[in-house]
C-alpha cells in the first residue's frame, strides 16, 4: 500500500460519510431522508403489511448502496464509514424501526465486516421478537467456479437483487416467498471484475494496490483486493470475451434462456468503453442461443476512482423478468442506469 496526495473535493476527511449523505438526501429530498446517524430511509414509508427490505455497507461505493432506496427497491440503507461496515448496534436499531408482522429481509454483501455486523444484529433482533431473514450475496467468481459460496465476495449483483425483492415486497408477497425468489436469483447470477488501476482511500490517501501502466487484473475486488488474474492489457473485445466466457462457464446459458447482462463501471471507466465491452459480451452470450432481456450499462457500485468494470451475468426465471420490469422503481439511481 502507498500513500499519495488526494486530488479530491472533500473537506475534513473524518466528515466525508456524513457530508456525502447530507448532500445526497438534500438532492433527492422527495424520495429519501436521513433517520439517525448515516441511515437512509424512504420519505414515503411502505405500509406495515408489506415486507421491509434493508441493506448495509460502507460508504465510498456511490451510488450504491443508498442510491437504491425508494419505492420498489430498498426501504433502508445503513451506511458505514468509507469501505467499512456499520456497527451491529446501528443495524439493529434499523431493524427495530422496521419491525412489523410481515417481517424484514436483510440483504448482505459477502464481506467479513458486513456479515459480522448482520449476524450480530440479527441475533439481537431475534431476542427482541423481530422477524428478519438474510440473503447474503456471493456472486464473484474470481476465486474459482467451485469455490464455496461462503468464500465468494458480493459485488454489484446486489443491485438487480434489490429490484427483484423490492418489487416482490411491493406486490405484497410474504417474507418466505420473497426469500425464495431472491435466493433463486442469488444462485443464478455471476459477476467478474477487471481493474486497470486502484483507488485512493479518501480519508487517508492510501492506494490499496498497484498496477503498472499497461497492466490489468481480472478478478480484483471492489476495495483493490487481488484477484489473481494480473496480465498485460488486452483489447476490449478480448477482455470482454475472456470474462464473459468464464461467467458462462458458471451460469451455463443455453438456447432459449432469458439472460441479464449488466456492465457496472467502478469509477473511472468511460461510457464509451463500457458500451464497447457490452457489445462484445452480448455477441458472445447470444451466440449460445440465449437472449438478453434485461440489460444496463452504467455506474451502480463504484470504488472511488478505480479504473475498470464488472460484468454481471444472470439466468432469469419468468418471475425474475416480471419483477425486474413490471414495477417502476422510484429509487434515485435505478432509472439513471442505461434506461
Amino acid at each position: 500500500m502507498t500513500t499519495k496526495i488526494m486530488n479530491k473535493f472533500i473537506n475534513e476527511p473524518a466528515h466525508i460519510t456524513a457530508e456525502l449523505l447530507e448532500g445526497y438526501v438534500m438532492a433527492y429530498r422527495d424520495i429519501v431522508t436521513l433517520d439517525g446517524d448515516n441511515t437512509v430511509v424512504r420519505v414515503q414509508a411502505k405500509s406495515q403489511d408489506k415486507v421491509a427490505i434493508i441493506t448495509l455497507g460502507g460508504a465510498g461505493h456511490e451510488p450504491a448502496l443508498s442510491g437504491f432506496v425508494g419505492e420498489g427497491m430498498l426501504d433502508c440503507s445503513v451506511v458505514g464509514d468509507v469501505f467499512a461496515a456499520p456497527g451491529a448496534q446501528r443495524l439493529y436499531q434499523a431493524l427495530v424501526k422496521f419491525k412489523r408482522e410481515a417481517g424484514i429481509l436483510l440483504v448482505v454483501l459477502n464481506h467479513s465486516g458486513d456479515v459480522m455486523s448482520a449476524n450480530m444484529a440479527c441475533q439481537l433482533a431475534e431476542r427482541a421478537g423481530i422477524n428478519v431473514k438474510q440473503i447474503v450475496t456471493h456472486e464473484d467468481i474470481s476465486a474459482g467456479l467451485d469455490t464455496p459460496d461462503s468464500d465468494r465476495r458480493g459485488l454489484a449483483g446486489c443491485i438487480p437483487l434489490y429490484k427483484i425483492v423490492g418489487a416482490a415486497a411491493e406486490d405484497g408477497k410474504s417474507l418466505e416467498e420473497i426469500l425464495e425468489i431472491g435466493e433463486r436469483f442469488n444462485q443464478q447470477i455471476a459477476t467478474l471484475a477487471v481493474a486497470m488501476g486502484s483507488c485512493t482511500h479518501p480519508q487517508n490517501g492510501v492506494t490499496i494496490s498497484q498496477l503498472a501502466p499497461g497492466e490489468m487484473e481480472i478478478g480484483m475486488g471492489q476495495h483493490g483486493e487481488g484477484g489473481g488474474g494480473r496480465q498485460m492489457l488486452i483489447s476490449a473485445d478480448d477482455t470482454a470475451e475472456k470474462m464473459v466466457t468464464q461467467l458462462m462457464a458458471k451460469i451455463q446459458p443455453k438456447a432459449g434462456d432469458k439472460m441479464l447482462l449488466y456492465i457496472n463501471g467502478v469509477g473511472a471507466t468511460t461510457m464509451m468503453e463500457m458500451n464497447i465491452i457490452f457489445r462484445k459480451a452480448c455477441q458472445v452470450l447470444e451466440a449460445t442461443g440465449a437472449s438478453v432481456v434485461e440489460s444496463r450499462i452504467g455506474e451502480m457500485l463504484t470504488v472511488q476512482e478505480s479504473a475498470g468494470f464488472q460484468i454481471l451475468l444472470a439466468k432469469l426465471d419468468a418471475d425474475h423478468v416480471e419483477l425486474l420490469k413490471e414495477r417502476k422503481a422510484n429509487a434515485p439511481f435505478w432509472t439513471t442506469i442505461g434506461k
